[in-house]
């Protein structure tokens, strides 16, 4: 396909998402199936450059005063991807399944020098506007700038498996797609994304991961793993282990000793996580399905329990762009009662001097501190330690570091290259 055509497919995609809302991934995977005549170089680039409109949806809308896939797309491949015009008017006029031509409003509009100059700030920021107030409460004054560094193309994050490998021979069986060593997770690599139509790296072929010397991880979620700080021989209870990332990682950290408990509530969720063990070789991991007293032997024992919560996945919103659209007021809420539920229930597990480990993908102070401040307030046994000062324990040497509040810590795409995550450690008072 040429440049045009690729155009026009991601029009009708974007076209078609606004008509009906679902995942990108899904609408992605339908046309393909119905255009089976695209490759694959042109399905990746389709998906880039749907993802990119998505990615900055708000804005491209404002710019192009439309909300039509044309000119969200237009505006993408113009201002994301430096098209100059006059190639997109020479591939639209030599292409008989290009596009219309450009017209001079059109032509206008993109060639508009400072197009958000009077856009509001979510639209700026490329937020849904009622979460300004959740931004501001996260980030402080530059929530902004927070915001917008949300909007860029990820990397491909991966954890080496000290268990089976190095870093360096990861390193050398990947080395053509140039992996480089992470700023703060030590046992991270990390593969830059493509610009425009590039295709994302694909290491599932690679003996690197078949051999299970690499898993591919997000590095703040390698983070938050590690400080957890979970020692060799302890007992761990993994509470909300879902396909297993985190569970992966502890066993890593545990060096195969001790006990780790993974468990989920919902059984599909959990069912990657028997492949993927086998394959990372650990050996200290008991898999504990969803089913009436699965957990009640674990009452009371657990050094660390492991809460890696349900929520909005804002700070996913690199990788999943369209789900901030999709977002609203009563999802929020109905994850913040989710937490609260599995607060109250995990903390049952933990023996006196243990340690609570609330994690989620979030960057809202509903779904982080404030779940955090509410539960401390119902459970006065519980106190939050210096998260702070574990910080410097585990990463003294790390450049860049987290927002830090009265109860945890915040990982963003601006402060720490990573995903966004949020991480509380709650001690219960012997």
């Amino acid at each position: 396909m040429r440049l045009s055509g690729r155009i026009a497919a991601a029009i009708e995609i974007i076209d078609g998402l606004n008509e009906r809302a679902r995942p990108v991934s899904l609408a992605l995977k339908d046309w393909g199936q119905a255009n089976r005549f695209a490759g694959s170089k042109d399905r990746a680039a389709i998906g880039n450059l749907v993802y990119d409109v998505m990615r900055k949806r708000a804005s491209h809308q404002f710019s192009m005063q439309s909300e039509n896939g044309r000119a969200l797309v237009l505006s993408a491949i113009v201002r994301d991807w430096g098209i100059e015009l006059e190639e997109l008017e020479a591939a639209f006029g030599s292409d008989n399944f290009a596009p219309e031509e450009i017209s001079p409003e059109e032509k206008k509009l993109l060639l508009a020098k400072n197009p958000l100059k009077n856009a509001p700030e979510h639209i700026q920021a490329n937020i849904p506007e009622w979460l300004i107030a959740s931004f501001e409460k996260s980030f402080g004054k530059n929530w902004l700038e927070q915001a917008q560094a949300q909007s860029m193309r990820p990397p491909l994050d991966m954890r080496v498996n000290n268990l089976k490998s190095s870093p360096e021979k990861v390193q050398k069986s990947l080395e053509r797609f140039s992996p480089q060593a992470m700023e703060i997770a030590i046992m991270g690599l990390r593969i830059l994304p493509g610009e425009k139509a590039e295709r994302i790296a694909n290491i599932s072929a690679d003996e690197a991961y078949k051999k299970g010397w690499v898993e591919i991880q997000d590095q703040g979620s390698q983070i938050v793993s590690a400080l957890s700080n979970a020692k060799p021989g302890e007992q761990v209870l993994d509470f909300c282990a879902g396909g297993g990332g985190k569970t992966l990682a502890l066993a890593a950290i545990m060096e195969n000793k001790g006990q780790i408990f993974a468990h989920d509530s919902d059984r599909n969720r959990l069912a990657p996580i028997f492949d993927r063990l086998k394959r990372a070789g650990i050996r200290n991991v008991q898999v504990r399905s969803p089913q009436e007293g699965a957990l009640d032997n674990l009452v009371g024992r657990m050094d660390k329990v492991v809460i890696d919560a349900p929520c909005t996945g804002t700070g996913t919103w690199r990788r999943h762009p369209d789900s901030r659209w999709r977002l609203s007021p009563a999802q929020l809420e109905k994850r913040i009662e989710e937490q609260a539920q599995i607060l109250d229930e995990a903390k049952k597990f933990l023996r006196p001097g243990g340690e609570l480990i609330y994690i989620t993908c979030s960057i809202l102070p509903e779904e982080n501190i404030k779940q955090i401040e509410s539960f401390i307030t119902k459970n006065k046994e519980f106190d939050s330690i210096d998260m702070e000062k574990r910080w410097k324990d585990i990463y003294p040497k790390s450049s860049q570091q987290p927002i830090f509040d009265r109860r945890g810590a915040t990982l963003s795409p601006l402060s720490t290259d990573t995903d966004g995550f949020y991480i509380s450690i709650l001690a219960l008072n012997n």
